[in-house]
């Protein structure tokens, strides 16, 4: 494989680093949206036993606080936080507080899908582009085979063979950048779709009950 890179054009060299890196960098998103997601579902599935086990909900939010740390919290936390901030001062409620705190948990969703998703469209990026970076490679080393073949007037798999091996590990470099990140994109895609969806089943539980304690 080095004999192959060390052999190779510049031009077919630099297509390789630039796959290798995008290699590298899909990797390295790869690896850390699979820990965040990871996390993110244990945090759901703590925060979710804690809100169902009957604790009074300002109880709760006087635990976790304003600024919490995990996901489920953070909405939690903006729907408490408009749900006080529409109480007058003689306990009263300031007109249109369903539809405010139902805005500011979905602001609050909005905001975490932005981070579950940052770094995906790398993925997609390095998936649709890796394979036509590596088929450029391809063409200008098979170019610089038959240039090899004009030059020396010889079609010996001495000649021939040295450029097409060059251009065939392009092909493969690239092959193997896009088929981890479209396989890992689709799957992260997924499971960042279902945290997300959960976070809105969550908001629209949490705004039943709030509208119950209006209503009441």
């Amino acid at each position: 494989m080095w004999g192959l890179y060390a052999r190779a054009t510049l031009t077919v060299k630099l297509v390789m680093i630039s796959l290798v890196v995008a290699s590298v960098w899909a990797w390295a998103i790869i690896i850390q949206k699979t820990i965040v997601y990871r996390a993110a579902r244990a945090e759901a599935d703590r925060f979710d036993r804690r809100f169902w086990s009957g604790e009074p909900l300002d109880g709760l939010f006087d635990e976790i606080g304003a600024t919490p740390e995990g996901r489920s919290e953070r909405v939690f936390a903006a729907g408490m936080t408009e749900w006080r901030r529409s109480h007058r001062d003689d306990g009263g409620l300031i007109a249109g507080a369903q539809a405010r705190i139902d805005r500011s948990m979905d602001v609050a969703i909005a905001k975490e899908a932005e981070d579950l998703q940052k770094g995906l469209p790398v993925l997609a990026t390095v998936g649709s582009t890796a394979p036509f970076v590596g088929l450029f490679g391809t063409v200008w080393g098979i170019m610089h085979s038959f240039i090899e073949i004009a030059e020396q007037q010889n079609t010996s798999l001495v000649v021939v063979a040295p450029g097409i091996a060059e251009a065939l590990l392009a092909t493969g470099i690239g092959l193997a950048a896009a088929i981890p990140a479209v396989v890992f994109y689709n799957k992260l895609m997924a499971d960042s779709d279902r945290l997300i969806g959960g976070y809105e089943a969550f908001a629209d539980e949490f705004a039943t009950i709030l509208s119950r304690q209006l209503d009441s």
